[in-house]
């Protein structure tokens, strides 16, 4: 992979990709779990192996259904759990990709359970073009793994890392949070130490979030525990000032990368393509049950039901629960309140180039605001948001969304 497009501060566009149709980016949903986890919001459930075997027919043939109007550069198996997948059911998705004739990735993700990784299934993936992978590590302390509801334990986390690199990767994602009930500063910051001392070449970390259908947002209404603002913000300061130590580059509110390329670039170039597509406005199809696309400015969400979406794909019908066309000015809006979770934020030239729209223009009282308040920074080719207004980024970002 080249670094041209990292260092144009675009982002989301691998080599030659546009916003036009064909789409650059694919997300495949594996919406299935050994077990819940007790702040997951996202569509996921058993996995018996006859639900699955159709499943991965029903991929198949979404895959197929949406060919003709993409061809992606990055592609990302979220979940869920894909590391569940079989050799075989993992052996028949690469099989279908290869014959679609998307061979062109430069980016292509997993994310793993540490607790399902085993040295021939990641053998698998790496043999079939995965060359980077997300490990759901959360925590290394077991009283809140267990809390948290995971099915691993942190002896699991170092075994996993370590089958990684047996089987090749020079990749790694470690996801942490932050934030967590009854995690002490003391408690977060050995887990971060511990992560950093692996060596991986990505870092997520990202405060728990209280999602309704939860057990933790169930519990917090409950009065079974407060959130200590001051003590997360301490935790996420610890975060950025630890990795950085570490030589890790924040990129995004909650990313960090290395940066391997010789000569200075505004993004580091081991950050996640794909994510970078998603936080640059960049279309993308997602397939799997509850998986959402959004393309040439429609955004559509598949069924968040695993049998009926296998149904419907049984007879050819696109299993797209809704769709909505967004107004220009309301993509660009989204546009804008994504990209500015980026450390760079956004070059105004670059804006008016995605979106048509003109950021000093439509949006200039919020900039202005925003700088007042010591949460933005109107420079002479860009607006971004300062260290403190990265930490209240979904606040800040609020004001750039139009209906």
């Amino acid at each position: 992979m080249g670094d041209t497009t990292l260092a144009s501060g675009t982002g989301g566009g691998c080599a030659n990709g546009t916003l036009a149709a064909p789409a650059r980016h694919l997300y495949v949903h594996v919406p299935f779990c050994a077990s819940k986890c007790h702040y997951c919001a996202f569509y996921s459930a058993p996995a018996p192996a006859t639900l699955l075997d159709r499943y991965v027919r029903a991929v198949q043939r979404e895959m197929e259904l949406v060919a003709p109007r993409a061809s992606p550069c990055t592609v990302f198996f979220g979940g869920g759990t894909p590391s569940l997948l079989s050799v075989d059911q993992f052996e028949q998705l690469f099989g279908a990709m290869e014959r679609l004739g998307w061979r062109d990735i430069e980016e292509c993700t997993v994310e793993a359970n540490p607790a399902t990784l085993s040295l021939d299934r990641a053998r698998t993936l790496r043999a079939h073009g995965v060359n980077r992978v997300s490990l759901g590590v959360q925590s290394l302390d077991d009283t809140l793994l267990d809390r948290l509801g995971r099915a691993h334990n942190r002896k699991e986390v170092f075994q996993s890392f370590d089958t990684l690199r047996a089987a090749g990767f020079d990749n790694v994602n470690l996801d942490l949070m932050f934030g967590v009930p009854g995690q002490t500063f003391g408690v977060w910051q050995a887990t971060l130490r511990e992560a950093l001392s692996l060596g991986s070449e990505h870092l997520s970390a990202y405060e728990l979030t209280y999602e309704e259908d939860t057990a933790f947002f169930d519990q917090l209404q409950a009065r079974r525990f407060d959130v200590d603002e001051d003590l997360v913000c301490d935790m996420f300061e610890c975060l950025v000032d630890l990795a950085g130590t570490h030589g890790f580059r924040q990129y995004e509110v909650s990313n960090f990368a290395r940066h391997r390329a010789s000569g200075p670039a505004e993004l580091p170039d081991l950050a996640c393509r794909h994510n970078l597509n998603y936080w640059r406005g960049g279309s993308f199809y997602g397939l799997g049950p509850s998986a959402t696309s959004y393309v040439n400015g429609v955004r559509r969400r598949n069924w968040a039901d695993t049998e009926r979406y296998c149904d419907l794909l049984d007879r050819d019908e696109p299993p797209v629960e809704s769709q909505e066309q967004l107004s220009p000015l309301g993509r660009a809006g989204e546009t804008a309140a994504f990209g500015l979770r980026l450390n760079i934020g956004w070059p105004f030239a670059d804006f008016q180039r995605v979106t048509g729209f003109d950021l000093r223009n439509e949006w200039a009282e919020d900039m202005a605001a925003l700088e007042r308040e010591g949460l933005g920074l109107i420079a002479a080719d860009r607006f971004r948001l300062t260290d403190r207004g990265l930490r209240f980024a979904d606040l800040a970002a609020e004001r750039f969304l139009r209906p």
